[in-house]
């Protein structure tokens, strides 16, 4: 079995959990490829040098230039703020080094096909980390709609409701920073709900949205920062990026649906959730009860009829290769260790991942028009993937 040598770009939460992820699959899974975690890159020296330690990479170093044409580098993994994505995923694919990629993909629409360009210029396995649709319930959504098990789609309703940036004293990060983020619910978390519309339902044609920017400044942070809990100092800075946004959805299958996406929900703290109604029956969830998926059926006995629960445990997706009963409970990290393994697995076989950077630039493509229609208020059209 060949070895996959793995240099990981950023040391943060998300480096972090890339790390246990790499470092469990073979243990939950058996990896369908060898995997070592090489070499990790921080441009703070002294993080990059702890990272390697706590992370359990070989080596360390603070330029990202100095590993992506190392022969020893086989794939190369972004967990970076959002406006290194581009220059890295194109310099790491053109040297045939396979991509995983944090989301949002890009800024924009044209970096996402400049990184698409340069994938399928090498042919490399590129995958962005839109971890939360290989959530074994949200894979079993997929398999009762694929069943016919609802019946045809008719609406659905996707929501993203978090807190952390609800309190004006929360510090201006770079996730508020329209230079760095690019965009700021939408992009951070709002894509999410994108891609699990685009995995459940299908494409869309167009949308007419509400965007909202409700914190108009932000203490600046004193000193590195982490998180919603860093330190603040007494100046100020101007948030630029949306706080909230508000989409109505034309699917090109004639499906109509919502998304609500909001960092400013007191008291949601990591909700992503959606509901699908069909001729059939409904399917609901929500991602901080990630074991549960809540279905209900038309033909279902009239006494006993109404939504009832279905415990993700070994007869799920992947349930098999977790714990082996249903209720003992999968959490974040299974499900990042899924979405590496069907990486792994992917270039194991030579075959697309999903999502990869055509499903990226697609949801670039809705997300801008998200954007766009926030300012015009009016429906936009989305451009089509290739056939």
């Amino acid at each position: 079995m060949k070895k996959y040598n793995v240099a990981l770009i950023g040391t943060g939460f998300m480096g972090k959990a890339h790390s246990i992820a790499t470092a469990v699959v073979p243990i939950l899974f058996g990896a369908p490829v060898e995997i070592e975690r090489k070499i990790i890159v921080d441009i703070d020296e002294e993080l990059a040098r702890d990272a390697a330690k706590q992370y359990g990479f070989a080596e360390y170093t603070t330029d990202w230039r100095d590993v992506i044409n190392r022969p020893d580098v086989d794939i190369v993994d972004i967990c970076t703020p959002n406006d290194t994505h581009a220059e890295i995923a194109i310099a790491a694919a053109l040297a045939g080094k396979h991509v995983m990629c944090e989301k949002p993909m890009a800024m924009t629409v044209a970096d996402a096909e400049k990184m698409q360009a340069a994938a399928q210029k090498t042919g490399v396995v590129t995958m962005v980390s839109y971890n939360y649709r290989h959530t074994p319930a949200i894979q079993m959504a997929k398999k009762l709609i694929d069943e016919g098990r609802i019946g045809k789609i008719l609406s659905f309703r996707g929501y993203y409701l978090q807190d952390w940036g609800a309190d004006p004293s929360t510090p201006l990060s770079w996730r508020f920073n329209k230079a760095k983020a690019g965009s700021g619910t939408l992009g951070d978390i709002g894509t999410h709900v994108i891609d699990a519309a685009r995995l459940l339902v299908g494409e869309f044609a167009s949308v007419n949205s509400i965007v909202k920017t409700f914190i108009a400044e932000r203490p600046l942070p004193a000193g590195r920062f982490f998180g919603p809990a860093g330190q603040a100092s007494s100046e100020k800075g101007q948030v630029d990026v949306d706080d909230a946004a508000l989409t109505m959805i034309h699917f090109t299958n004639g499906v109509y649906g919502t998304i609500e996406v909001t960092r400013n929900a007191w008291g949601h703290h990591n909700q992503l959730g959606f509901e699908i109604h069909g001729t059939k029956g409904s399917i609901a969830f929500d991602y901080q009860r990630l074991n549960e998926l809540r279905v209900a059926f038309a033909d279902d006995p009239a006494d006993t009829f109404g939504f009832r629960t279905i415990y993700s445990g070994p007869h799920q997706p992947f349930g098999d290769k977790l714990w082996p009963v249903a209720g003992m409970g999968q959490g974040y990290i299974d499900v990042k260790s899924i979405e590496w393994y069907n990486f792994l697995k992917a270039i194991a076989e030579n075959a697309p991942a999903s999502p990869n950077f055509d499903d990226g630039l697609q949801i670039e493509r809705i997300a801008e028009a998200i954007l766009n229609s926030g300012v015009s208020g009016n429906w936009e059209e989305i451009e089509q993937p290739a056939v």
